[in-house]
């Protein structure tokens, strides 16, 4: 029976994924020199302390992740969402770009290059996939970040209801522990938009 080195998990590493130092075998000593001799050797990309990307390499030298995926691997998948005009775009009721990827969620961390984190308090939201929170953010301001209408909101809202994309019970138990009125009371808007057609 072998145990693999750091550096051999390393480079077993599938193309465009993160690499967790505190998830290499052997000692915490032995897995950040590996890391940081395969970031030296152009085999991985740092992206913060403890955490490194393994990217394409190309002659240019090798792809970056994009600034959500950093988000969704630092901050994890559970409570956090998109926020602002980042949850405008996840549902497509916008074409503006923001200048950071803003994000809702449960608890904040150590900043993040170019993310903007919104801190949120409601713990029905770890129970809401990315989606869902984003359409909890979109309720905050939809006067704001639905430039397309409330009625191209309804639609979208509609289609993922279908598609199984978002779920209105779980949508429901979340709305009802948030402090913030707007957002129950477009919540309620929206419902009854959604029986109406």
């Amino acid at each position: 029976m072998s145990v693999m080195t750091p550096a051999a998990v390393i480079r077993s590493a599938p193309v465009r994924s993160f690499v967790h130092v505190n998830q290499l075998p052997g000692t915490a000593t032995a897995a950040r020199q590996a890391a940081s001799r395969a970031a030296r050797n152009g085999e991985l990309l740092p992206i913060r302390r403890g955490l490194y990307y393994r990217g394409v390499k190309t002659r240019y030298g090798m792809t970056r992740p994009r600034v959500e995926e950093i988000a969704r691997e630092v901050l994890g998948e559970m409570g956090s969402g998109p926020a602002g005009y980042s949850a405008a775009r996840e549902w497509g009721v916008t074409t503006q770009v923001p200048q950071s990827f803003h994000v809702a969620t449960l608890w904040t961390t150590d900043p993040i290059a170019g993310v903007t984190q919104h801190a949120r308090r409601n713990r029905e939201r770890a129970k809401l996939n990315p989606k869902e929170i984003a359409l909890l953010e979109l309720l905050r301001a939809p006067d704001v970040y639905v430039e397309s209408g409330w009625g191209a909101l309804v639609d979208r809202v509609r289609g993922a209801l279908k598609r199984g994309e978002v779920r209105e019970d779980a949508l429901r138990a979340a709305v009802g522990g948030e402090r913030n009125v707007t957002v129950r009371e477009s919540f309620d808007r929206l419902v009854t938009d959604l029986m109406a057609a």
